[in-house]
């Protein structure tokens, strides 16, 4: 499995819509400075998580985008699949079991793939966009303290 540039940016905006998810609408320029994005590279992703129904825009002055459903309900795993595509490195799940059932010589290392495929599907299609916003403040809090404990004792 590889996640783009592409894919990193387009949960990593997520991820801002997810923080801002309450308030409503957010300008695609605060997303893209915010998370240092650029502007046009940022509309594609939106575009594409637009068609793939993940969030909604509104045009005009106090336009923007939000998030179409809660975060809690919007696992990375469907975000992936929209933006890179299949989770497997040859293929989906189906292809892969067919070229372990099929595979000549090769077997165990499409059983492999296989797993790997298996493994990364269920991380990543158990986890919303909330879990990882309480993930993310979670490790910065921590990254905090961790770095104001060796001060304290200077």
């Amino acid at each position: 499995m590889r996640i783009s540039s592409r894919g990193l940016y387009a949960l990593k905006a997520l991820t801002h819509l997810a923080e801002r998810y309450e308030t409503g609408l957010v300008k695609i320029h605060e997303v893209a400075e915010a998370e240092e994005i650029p502007v046009k590279f940022l509309e594609a992703i939106l575009v594409s998580l637009k068609h793939g129904r993940i969030v909604s825009s509104q045009r005009g002055r106090d336009g923007g985008y939000r998030l179409r459903r809660p975060p809690d309900e919007i696992r990375l795993g469907e975000i992936v699949r929209i933006i890179d595509g299949p989770l497997a490195p040859f293929g989906d799940a189906a292809e892969l079991a067919h070229r372990v059932r099929t595979e000549p010589r090769h077997a165990g290392l499409f059983d492999v793939f296989l797993q790997v495929r298996n493994a990364a599907a269920g991380i990543l299609d158990h986890t919303s966009l909330a879990d990882l916003v309480a993930r993310n403040t979670r490790l910065v809090q921590s990254r905090r303290a961790a770095s104001a404990a060796p001060a304290a004792k200077a």
